[in-house]
């Protein structure tokens, strides 16, 4: 097999279950930081860029207003030590690379949660889901438009910020999915969302930061477009992905 040749890779593969991760630091970090590190190392022999997805879990959750790419990353769970690791092993092999954080990933590729949250809201009038964290979703098709940009070899490596504008909770997120869902016309059981406190989450192994919404003002400037509100995304996939799914179904 002849060897490939590229420009550019982007590298979406990652260890992203927070718990297992905990419960399993050697495979968070050889997944999230090793693996990262030979990927770099192929570029930069390659004479090619390295465009590695990255996390809002690097911050630890301290601070109250949308966070830079200058803030301090101090991850508090393996699983965000892991990926920072990455982060760190990419850039240090080539000043070309970039590592691109995301936050809340959702999309018609892979359930995330907004389709956790609507399934239980067909079949449960008691919907509920934490409401004392906050970040900001990414819808995936949103994120790909995005990121084409920074595929350009003109642009500097570094770290990029890339998720939907704005900020909410967990309830606050899957309350305007059930809102988008009914205006769909899908008939859901569950109407409203009631709050969860994380502390009450027993089963939580890891430690979650409580606020760690993404500032994409950067991403604005490199790229020219700036990020819809979550708000629309999350309508958008509801209206034209999720819906016309289960009024397919019969739901």
């Amino acid at each position: 097999m002849e060897p490939l040749e590229f420009d550019v890779l982007v590298n979406c593969a990652a260890q992203t279950n927070v718990d297992r991760c905990e419960t399993h630091p050697e495979e968070a970090f050889l997944i999230n930081s090793k693996a990262v590190a030979v990927l770099g190392r192929v570029c930069e022999e390659k004479g090619s860029r390295c465009i590695h997805i990255s996390t809002d879990y690097v911050f630890d959750g301290e601070k109250r207003a949308p966070y830079t790419e200058e803030d301090e990353a101090r991850p508090i769970s393996v699983y965000g030590a892991s990926k920072l690791a990455g982060e760190r092993e990419l850039l240090a092999i080539s000043s070309r690379h970039l590592v691109v954080r995301v936050a809340w990933v959702f999309g018609p590729d892979r359930p995330s949660f907004i389709d956790g949250i609507l399934n239980r809201a067909l079949e449960n009038e008691q919907v509920e889901a934490i409401g004392d964290k906050i970040s900001v979703p990414t819808f995936t098709l949103d994120a790909a438009r995005l990121l084409r940009p920074l595929l350009s070899e003109r642009l500097e490596g570094g770290i990029v910020h890339l998720a939907n504008q704005g900020e909410c909770t967990w309830q606050e997120y899957g309350q305007h999915a059930i809102n988008c869902a009914a205006a769909a016309g899908v008939k859901m059981k569950g109407r409203a969302v009631a709050p969860l406190k994380m502390a009450d989450l027993k089963a939580f192994i890891a430690k979650r930061p409580v606020y760690t919404a993404l500032s994409s003002g950067k991403l604005a400037n490199l790229g020219g477009v700036s990020p819809r509100p979550w708000k629309e995304a999350v309508e958008d996939y509801v209206r034209n992905y999720w819906a016309p799914r289960r009024q397919a179904s019969g739901i």
